[in-house]
């Protein structure tokens, strides 16, 4: 099956994303239909060719006015909302003002006030006779129109006018503001590079980053964005990386530096050498995942997309019983008095508030986080997060920077300084591919000023997971673990290596992974947020113990293998409390099963690492772990405003309810409670960004 995404313009409403996501479900030969409204996007896996057409045939019997695009389509920019409908609003209460200020006859006043019901009505009443007729739903629309044309029959003209027209502007104001998070997430995201400066002999030419193939060179000049990731091949730069990590220092390149695209030069010339193409490259990856994060939805947005489905019918179901039964049971009452509450209970019922705030809020929450350098693959694992009470680490890459550092040079014998050993060292691993071999040279440059010489190295031998050999000056020098090497293997925290020459042992040298920065902060922040760490690794007992006790790990366990690592995350999950979370954070190459099995893994990937992007939930463009802490953060922020919203429209409405039937609230405040919820809930959905 293909993979089909398109864009609807103009779908302003959440409940009719959920009625579009469910018709085209039910539809045969669809599969893995989403509408995300924080995106409006439509994704879905079909065999069937070109299915635009009945797609938009299936869409636009739902919601009239929206347009489907396939993506990259080119359409025409419209205003947030249409001017008519704005004219007409004011038509509509002008000649209502006009009854109440002219002295007409009653039939005359009847007949505009009635035209002004019409031009104010037309539009909604259009939607909820096609909601009704062509799907046979009763919606938000139908409740709007029944209240308003029930207030008027029941001599209520003025609230039945003014529940429609606060209505009106109301869905004006709350596509401004759902439009005005979209922009606000998409101004943290805008990182996706317009164009290519394609070289082409000495000149070169702008071209889509689309249109580049690997092996191309591109120029990229001062203040523009790094189009595709590659190598620079010419000229040096400094980056600005904040787009895609959220750090703000520049960071120095020049030729045979690895850049990213997504990033910025911001002072000097580069030529790279393309190494991916658009589609592969770090920011397609970061904007795809970053729309689509919103597909898996939490408990509670699903919950919510649910409950929709009934909640129109049972409101007007319980309206009915209001207007019917409450003259029968309070003395009093009359049915024209027991039909306007139920008027008024119809406007406070909408839930456009709920409908929209929730999934808007994670939206933003993931916005947030990516902008910081962490990506969430979903509402879902944005929202387990928060739970998480246990933390297993990988070692490697993770607690560590993966990277070795020399950190003693000793010699064993007179004749030999260590400078001299270190040469040595140097001289042997300088033909080797090993990733200690860098550090070793490394090393070397440090402490020597002169360059180093191989030219009179003879009979170079490299012996796979033992060592190397070679010959220099006559000497025979061995440099490789205690068994190649004939040397006494004692206990030594770190990695070893030793050199013989001539049969003798005279030195070794011991190297470390180095700890990354802040790794001990971030650990204590971690427990004082109740959450308990442990670190699993398949490194020596010492050295992980070493290790674990310089971050503040307390809990460890060493030499494993895989299985080992998932065997013993499962034992630990399956015993785990049940609404907490168990994550594991590696480097999601070598610890793709227990990151899938965790129930939220966490890549320490690297930034541009394709394959942490694949095998986790949650990655940490930065490799910090301090960003696990943050993430935390604002996930808790993040429930925190979803409950508020709930919490503050669930009960302003049934306030207003209670309100309502002891004639204390009228429909003005019942459209408070609809229109003005929805608004507010949007605007404190905001606050996630800041």
């Amino acid at each position: 099956m293909k993979n089909y995404k398109y864009t609807l313009e103009g779908l302003d409403c959440a409940n009719c994303a959920k009625k579009i996501e469910d018709t085209i479900s039910k539809k045969e030969g669809y599969q893995d239909v989403n509408v995300n409204f924080s995106t409006l996007k439509l994704t879905f896996k079909t065999d069937k060719q070109n299915p635009k057409k009945e797609i938009t045939q299936i869409i636009q019997k739902i919601e009239p006015e929206v347009e489907v695009f396939e993506e990259g389509e080119q359409k025409q920019e419209k205003e947030e909302h249409n001017s008519l409908d704005i004219i007409r609003i004011v038509v509509g209460v002008e000649l209502y003002l006009i009854t109440l200020i002219g002295n007409f006859g009653t039939v005359v006043t009847n007949v505009i006030t009635i035209v002004a019901f019409i031009i104010l009505l037309y539009k909604t009443a259009k939607k909820a006779w096609k909601q009704l007729t062509k799907n046979k739903v009763l919606d938000e629309n139908t409740l709007i129109v029944i209240s308003a044309i029930g207030a008027y029959l029941v001599g209520k003209v003025s609230e039945g006018l003014m529940v429609i027209t606060l209505y009106e502007i109301g869905k004006i104001l709350e596509a401004r503001a759902v439009n005005k998070t979209r922009k606000s997430i998409s101004d943290l995201m805008n990182i996706k590079p317009e164009y290519a400066n394609l070289k082409q002999g000495e000149e070169y030419k702008q071209v889509s980053p689309e249109e580049v193939k690997i092996g191309d060179i591109i120029v990229v000049k001062t203040g523009e964005k790094i189009p595709l990731d590659g190598e620079i091949i010419k000229g040096n730069a400094q980056i600005d990386n904040s787009a895609l990590t959220g750090e703000s220092k520049l960071i120095e390149v020049s030729e045979k530096s690895k850049v990213l695209s997504g990033s910025i030069n911001v002072n000097g010339l580069i030529e790279i050498k393309v190494e991916q193409t658009y589609e592969n490259s770090t920011v397609s990856q970061i904007l795809n995942l970053v729309e689509n994060a919103t597909d898996k939805k939490a408990k509670t947005e699903t919950f919510v997309s649910k409950a929709a489905k009934i909640y129109t019918p049972v409101v007007m179901g319980l309206a009915l019983l209001v207007a019917i039964f409450m003259p029968l049971i309070v003395s009093g009452v009359t049915y024209k008095e027991s039909i306007y509450k139920a008027l008024i209970f119809l406007v406070i019922s909408c839930p456009c508030s709920i409908a929209i705030s929730v999934p808007l809020s994670y939206f933003s929450g993931i916005g947030k986080a990516s902008k910081r350098g962490i990506l969430v693959k979903g509402s879902d694992y944005l929202d387990g997060i928060k739970d998480i009470k246990e933390i297993i680490f990988d070692k490697t890459g993770t607690i560590t920077t993966g990277k070795f550092v020399v950190t003693e040079i000793n010699s064993f014998d007179e004749k030999y300084l260590k400078q001299d050993i270190l040469e040595y060292f140097a001289k042997g691993e300088k033909y080797s591919n090993h990733p200690i071999a860098k550090s070793i040279l490394n090393k070397y440059s440090e402490i020597s000023k002169e360059d180093l010489s191989t030219g009179d190295i003879t009979n170079f031998e490299e012996i796979s997971g033992k060592g190397l050999q070679y010959q220099y000056e006559n000497k025979t020098i061995k440099i490789g673990n205690a068994e190649f090497t004939n040397a006494e293997n004692k206990k030594i925290v770190g990695t070893v290596l030793y050199i013989n020459i001539d049969g003798t042992v005279v030195g070794n040298l011991v190297l470390s992974d180095e700890i990354k920065a802040n790794t001990k902060e971030t650990i204590e922040k971690l427990h004082k947020l109740g959450v308990n760490t442990k670190m699993f690794t398949g490194d020596k007992k010492e050295i992980a113990e070493k290790i674990a006790k310089e971050v503040g790990i307390k809990a460890v366990k060493s030499e494993m293998l895989p299985q080992d690592k998932y065997n013993e995350l499962d034992a630990i999950i399956n015993k785990r409390e049940k609404n907490s979370k168990v994550a594991f954070v590696g480097d999601g190459i070598n610890d793709s099963p227990v990151l899938a099995r965790a129930d939220i893994g966490i890549s320490m990937g690297g930034i541009g690492s394709s394959s942490a992007i694949e095998a986790s939930d949650v990655v940490i463009m930065t490799d910090e772990l301090s960003k696990i802490v943050e993430a935390i953060s604002i996930s808790k922020k993040t429930n925190k405003i979803i409950k508020q919203n709930l919490i503050f429209s669930i009960g302003v409405k049934i306030l207003t309810l209670i309100l309502s039937l002891f004639g204390i609230a009228d429909m003005w405040q019942a459209v408070f409670a609809d229109v003005g919820t929805t608004l507010i809930t949007i605007f404190n959905t905001l606050r996630i960004l800041k």
